[in-house]
């Protein structure tokens, strides 16, 4: 569940940075080309675009890259749990050394608390780390769309402007 609202969410944020990218170009036929010719010639100068950048603007933007594998195991609280287990068969070891069944029961009491929050906290900054990864790959996507979109449109303006178009 957690990865279907992941997705959704980069799904979101994609979409919206694209549609900020791709602002679409305003198309004057300054020379008197008729609607036919015009169309004939957007339509070779997209092809041409599309092979001089090497982007087509037609196809859904995909990603260059995998995302980064989160490096978490589990949630907070799991790892508030896993430490607290941990610190507490510790103390209950040390406290038995030193003082015997009372230290063992006293010793895996604060063992188990100091373990736990260190657990908590070690899990939720790795979790920071997994979240901010996963928003500079995001934002590196969208650059690289953003750069090939532009490469695209300035090769399908230089186009249409040889064939006596204005473009803006």
């Amino acid at each position: 569940m957690q990865k279907a609202m992941i997705f959704f969410l980069f799904f979101l944020v994609w979409a919206f940075s694209a549609a900020a990218y791709s602002q679409e170009l305003v198309i004057y036929p300054a020379e008197g080309q008729s609607q036919d010719q015009m169309e004939k010639d957007k339509f070779e100068c997209y092809s041409w675009a599309k092979e001089q950048s090497g982007f087509d603007p037609m196809q859904a933007p995909t990603a260059t890259a995998p995302p980064p594998a989160p490096q978490a195991k589990n949630s907070t609280a799991g790892g508030a749990v896993r430490g607290g287990v941990g610190g507490a068969l510790l103390g209950a070891g040390v406290g038995a050394i030193a003082g015997g069944s009372k230290g063992a029961k006293k010793g895996a009491a604060i063992g188990g608390l100091s373990g736990g929050v260190l657990g908590g906290a070690r899990s939720h900054n790795q979790q920071q780390q997994d979240q901010q990864a996963r928003a500079q790959w995001e934002k590196e996507q969208t650059q690289q769309y953003a750069a090939k979109r532009n490469a695209y449109n300035r090769a399908y303006s230089a186009c249409l402007e040889g064939r006596g178009y204005t473009v803006k």
